[in-house]
């Protein structure tokens, strides 16, 4: 048997030009909003938790971190993601100023006495 010559998958790759055209769905999406986030990750993954911070009843000096997305990406639509993050942010800077991310202090309960 001929040992074949594997073919290329990327048209680029033999100098062609593909044209796509991409559709979006947004039937079925939903939207979220969270104020923090977490991460974790492998050597494979990175896992992104999108939550709520509130602070527990009761208990003055506890919070609670209530996990309500998650999000898993390979290492590659990672680093294209911050990248695309890190553009929207210069360019909302460049037009509305820097924005400050420390953290800001809690506004503390009123005390009668």
């Amino acid at each position: 048997m001929a040992e074949q010559k594997p073919q290329a998958t990327n048209p680029e790759a033999e100098g062609q030009r593909r044209e796509v055209t991409l559709r979006i769905d947004e039937a079925d999406m939903t939207s979220a909003y969270c104020n923090t986030f977490r991460t974790d990750g492998s050597i494979e993954e990175v896992i992104l938790d999108f939550g709520m911070n509130r602070m527990v009843p009761g208990r003055q000096n506890e919070m609670l971190f209530k996990v309500r997305n998650q999000v898993i990406l390979n290492w590659r639509n990672t680093k294209r993601l911050a990248l695309t993050l890190a553009n929207i942010v210069r360019q909302h800077e460049e037009r509305f100023g820097e924005i400050d991310i420390k953290q800001t202090q809690t506004a503390q309960p009123a005390q009668s006495g």
